[in-house]
C-alpha cells in the first residue's frame, strides 16, 4: 500500500487547547490520527513557528500520543495577511512547487478544514489544478462536544470528476443538449459538421477570442452566432446583449458611425450623440456578418477596439470603452482579399485564431432529411397545422434534393422556403406528388434564373432540365470551344483532333453539326465570343 500524507494548516483557533481539558475538545489535526479505517503516515502542517510554535509543540505530542506512526512535518510559513488571495496563493503555489511528491509511493490529501476561508479556497484551486495532486479531505467535529468521542468525521473528496458516474454522465448529457441547441434540435448526421460543431461548443465555453464563421450565404452563420450568444448567456458567461449587423449594408459615411457612434455636431444631421453598435454590444457578443466588405478606415478602428477594448467616437475627443466578444461571418476568402489589399492583414491575424469553414447543404446530403422535419416543424408553429408528406411525395422530393441537380444556392434559406411553400399549398394537410413536382420546377427555373453566366441557360431554356449532368458538362465545353473558333470547320478540327490523328475522323464539321443537333442547336446560335 502507499503512505497517505495529509496537507495542511495548523488551526490557530481550532486546534488551540491546553490542560487536561483539551481533550474534551474537536482538534481537527490531532484528529487525523483518531481514524482506525484511515491510516496517516505523515501531516505536512504549514505554519509560522514563531507566532504559534507552543501550540505546534502541543499539537505535534498529542498526535504522537494517539497516533505513534504517524509523522508531523513543519512547514514554517510566513503569511503577511491571510485574508489576502494574492498573497496566500503566491505563498501555496512556491509550496507546491517546491514539495517533493512521490506519487509512485504516495497518495496526497489536502485539508481544508482548518487555515482561514481564503487558504481553504487556495487549497482548492490548488487540488483542482493538479498542482498539488491531491484529493481534498475534509474533517467534521463530532455531534456532542465532550461525549468523549474526539475523532469526529472525515469525508475524501476526489475532484477528478469522471469518477463519479452520475456527475460525468450529467455533464455529457448537458454537453450533448448545448450542442444540440447550437444546431437548432437538428439531429444532423454530416461527421465533419458534427465534430466541427463539438469544437465551437468547447471553444466557446473556454474562449473569449473572435470567431470566424466562414461559408457560402445562407448556411446558417447568423443562426449560429445567435445560438452561441443564447449558451454563453445561460451559462453567465455574457450579460450583454446579442447584436448583429450585416456590414455590406454599411456604405459610406454612416458606417463609422453606426459601428462606433459619434458625438453631438460631428456631422451635419448629428443633433444627438449615438452610442453605436460596438458600445451596445457591452458585455455582450458582437456579431458582424459579411466583415469582408467593411471599409479600410473601419478595419483599423475595429482592429484598435478588440486590442484596446477603446475607441473614438466620430467626431469626439474622449475614448469610450466596450467589452463584448466577436463572432465575424464571411462568404469571403479573407486571405484572398488580404493578399489583394482589399483587407487588412493584422486584423486578420486577429480574427483568424478560431475559423470554422459552415458546409453549404449542397455538401451535406445527409443532412437534407432531419432539416426537412426540422422545417415541418417549423411551419406547423407557424401556421398552427400540422403538414405531413405522403410517402411516395417524400421519396420524390429527397430524391430530387439529394441528387446533383440540386444546387440549394441559398443553402437553407432556400430549403426553409421551398418548405414553406409546400406547406401553404398542401391539400388537406398532405404534401402530394403533385405538389412536390410544381415545387421541383419553381426549384429548376429558380436556379437557372441566378446563373445567367450559364451558356446553356440562355441556349436550352426549360429544356435544360431534361438534360443528363453528364451531357451538360460536355456540352458546356463544346459550346465554349466552338465560341472561340471562326467557322464550324474550325471547331470540329479542335474538338476532334485526337480522333483525326488516328484517321477515325473524315467530316469534322458534319460530327459537330450533328453532335449540336442532338440538342436542337445550330451553329449560328452559339454566337462567337466579342460578338
Amino acid at each position: 500500500m502507499k503512505r497517505q500524507v495529509v496537507i495542511g494548516f495548523l488551526g490557530t483557533q481550532l486546534d488551540a487547547g491546553d490542560g487536561p481539558g483539551r481533550w474534551d475538545k474537536w482538534r481537527p489535526t490531532v484528529a487525523l490520527g483518531m481514524h482506525e479505517d484511515f491510516l496517516v503516515h505523515r501531516v505536512d502542517l504549514l505554519a509560522d513557528e514563531r507566532r504559534y510554535g507552543k501550540l505546534l509543540r502541543t499539537v505535534q505530542k498529542d498526535l504522537a500520543q494517539v497516533s505513534p506512526e504517524t509523522e508531523l512535518r513543519v512547514h514554517d510559513t510566513y503569511i503577511e495577511d491571510p485574508w489576502d488571495f494574492e498573497t496566500v496563493y503566491e505563498v501555496l503555489l512556491g509550496f507546491a512547487r517546491a514539495y517533493p511528491f512521490d506519487l509512485e509511493h504516495e497518495d496526497y490529501f489536502v485539508q481544508i478544514t482548518t487555515g482561514t476561508h481564503v487558504a481553504q479556497i487556495c487549497l482548492f484551486l490548488m487540488a483542482e489544478s493538479r498542482r498539488m495532486p491531491a484529493r481534498l479531505l475534509q474533517l467534521a467535529p463530532p455531534r456532542k462536544q465532550g461525549s468523549g468521542e474526539s475523532a469526529g468525521s472525515l469525508s475524501v473528496i476526489d475532484l477528478d470528476l469522471s469518477r463519479y458516474d452520475r456527475l460525468a454522465q450529467r455533464f455529457e448529457r448537458e454537453q450533448a443538449e448545448d450542442r444540440s441547441h447550437l444546431k437548432s434540435g437538428i439531429a444532423t448526421r454530416n461527421a465533419a459538421f458534427n465534430r466541427m460543431i463539438e469544437q465551437i461548443e468547447t471553444v466557446g465555453s473556454r474562449s473569449v477570442a473572435p470567431i470566424l464563421l466562414m461559408g457560402p450565404t445562407g448556411a446558417g452563420k447568423s443562426q449560429l452566432a445567435r445560438r452561441l450568444f443564447e449558451l454563453k448567456k445561460a451559462r453567465h458567461e455574457l450579460s450583454g446583449r446579442f447584436v448583429e449587423v450585416n456590414c455590406a449594408t454599411l456604405r459610406g459615411d454612416g458606417a463609422m458611425s453606426a459601428l462606433f457612434g459619434h458625438v453631438r455636431g460631428a456631422y451635419t444631421g448629428a443633433v444627438g450623440d449615438r452610442p453605436g453598435l460596438l458600445r451596445s454590444a457591452h458585455k455582450g457578443l458582437l456579431f458582424l456578418d459579411e466583415i469582408g466588405e467593411l471599409g479600410a478606415d473601419e478595419q483599423a478602428m475595429l482592429l484598435r477596439a478588440l486590442e484596446d477594448k477603446r475607441f473614438l467616437p466620430v467626431g469626439g475627443d474622449k475614448e469610450v470603452e466596450s467589452d463584448f466578444q466577436l463572432i465575424a461571418g464571411t462568404n469571403r476568402d479573407l486571405a484572398r482579399r488580404v493578399a489583394e489589399g482589399r483587407f487588412r492583414d493584422d486584423l486578420f491575424a486577429r480574427l483568424n485564431i478560431w475559423t470554422f469553414d459552415l458546409p453549404g447543404l449542397v455538401d451535406r446530403h445527409e443532412d437534407i432529411e432531419p432539416n426537412i422535419d426540422f422545417e415541418l416543424e417549423r411551419q406547423a408553429d407557424n401556421v398552427q397545422r400540422r403538414v405531413t408528406f405522403n410517402r411516395e411525395a417524400r421519396e420524390r422530393y429527397l430524391r430530387f434534393a439529394t441528387s446533383p441537380e440540386a444546387t440549394w444556392r441559398g443553402n437553407f434559406r432556400d430549403l426553409g422556403a421551398s418548405m414553406t411553400r409546400m406547406v401553404t399549398l398542401a391539400p388537406a394537410g398532405r404534401i402530394t406528388v403533385e405538389t412536390v413536382d410544381e415545387e421541383v420546377g419553381r426549384l429548376r427555373r429558380l436556379w437557372r434564373q441566378e446563373a445567367p453566366d450559364d451558356p446553356l441557360v440562355a441556349l436550352l431554356g426549360e429544356r435544360l432540365q431534361d438534360v443528363d449532368l453528364f451531357d451538360q458538362a460536355q456540352l458546356r465545353e463544346v459550346v465554349r470551344v466552338c465560341r472561340r473558333c471562326r467557322s464550324l470547320s474550325e471547331a470540329g478540327r479542335l474538338l476532334f483532333a485526337a480522333s483525326r490523328e488516328r484517321k477515325a475522323s473524315s467530316n469534322d464539321a458534319d460530327r459537330l453539326r450533328k453532335y449540336l443537333a442532338r440538342f436542337e442547336l445550330e451553329w449560328t446560335q452559339l454566337g462567337r465570343d466579342g460578338q
